[in-house]
């Protein structure tokens, strides 16, 4: 159970060709291992960052960011863009925004969200790589932003009935993932940036959990990935910010 819950976290938040079977009980427990899959990706991030030590910071932040988002095949990106339309065109109703998330079109505040996000990131990450400071930063943002994703499946409502984002809900070992958020921040606070990293991705946390909340009354996955995002840029410019 635990290797085909790995492989359909890697399944899901990966461009990698793994195939594997469905099954709600999996799909749940796959949860637990989104953390992992973060480490796995900040370490690819770690490998090429040090052939491109030699280029200009700018460049190599932008090559950087281009494999981290084709690395996720950009699934993350698209929540946050159907999130940003339908939060400006929801006009505060629950039901406009929850019908607005489902239209695939792209609206002019989605372009703008994204391309706010991706400018900021790409600059952060310029900071961090002219000051020789990337290395921790490129582990611990993906890490961080998925294990943000496991604590907000585990102690916020999923709204939406059915589907897949039902079926993590419903079968996400919470004493377990308990567990899996205390090791991994306990791990994080110890390495350099860690504490600062940590702090900026739990008041985007909260932030963006209040906002879900008071809005739809819990999450969808739309909403997931927006906040995967965000946390990843609240710990890059935290430690890009760092005097």
């Amino acid at each position: 159970m635990a290797g085909r819950s790995l492989l359909l976290a890697v399944q899901f938040l990966t461009r990698l060709p793994v195939r594997v079977s469905w099954s709600d009980q999996a799909a749940g427990r796959s949860l637990l291992y989104y953390p992992l899959v973060g480490l796995a990706m900040g370490l690819l991030l770690l490998l090429l960052a040090w052939p491109l030590g030699g280029a200009a910071a700018g460049l190599a932040a932008a090559v950087l960011l281009t494999v981290w988002v084709l690395a996720s095949a950009a699934l993350h990106l698209d929540g946050l863009a159907d999130a940003a339309d339908a939060w400006l065109g929801g006009q505060g109703d629950r039901e406009r925004t929850l019908e607005i998330m489902k239209d695939p079109r792209c609206g002019p505040m989605a372009v703008v969200v994204l391309v706010l996000l991706l400018l900021l990131k790409w600059q952060a990450l310029a900071e961090l790589l002219a000051r020789g400071e990337a290395g921790w930063a490129l582990l611990l943002a993906p890490v961080l932003g998925r294990l943000s994703a496991l604590a907000l499946f585990r102690d916020t409502p999923y709204v939406r009935a059915g589907g897949l984002g039902s079926a993590l809900a419903a079968y996400l070992p919470r004493d377990q993932a308990l567990w899996v958020l205390g090791g991994v921040l306990l791990l994080a606070v110890l390495v350099p940036g860690g504490l600062w990293a940590v702090l900026a991705a739990a008041l985007m946390y909260g932030g963006c959990r209040w906002l879900m909340l008071r809005r739809l009354g819990g999450i969808t996955g739309d909403t997931t990935g927006a906040l995967i995002e965000l946390v990843e840029l609240a710990v890059l410019l935290a430690l890009a910010l760092q005097a």
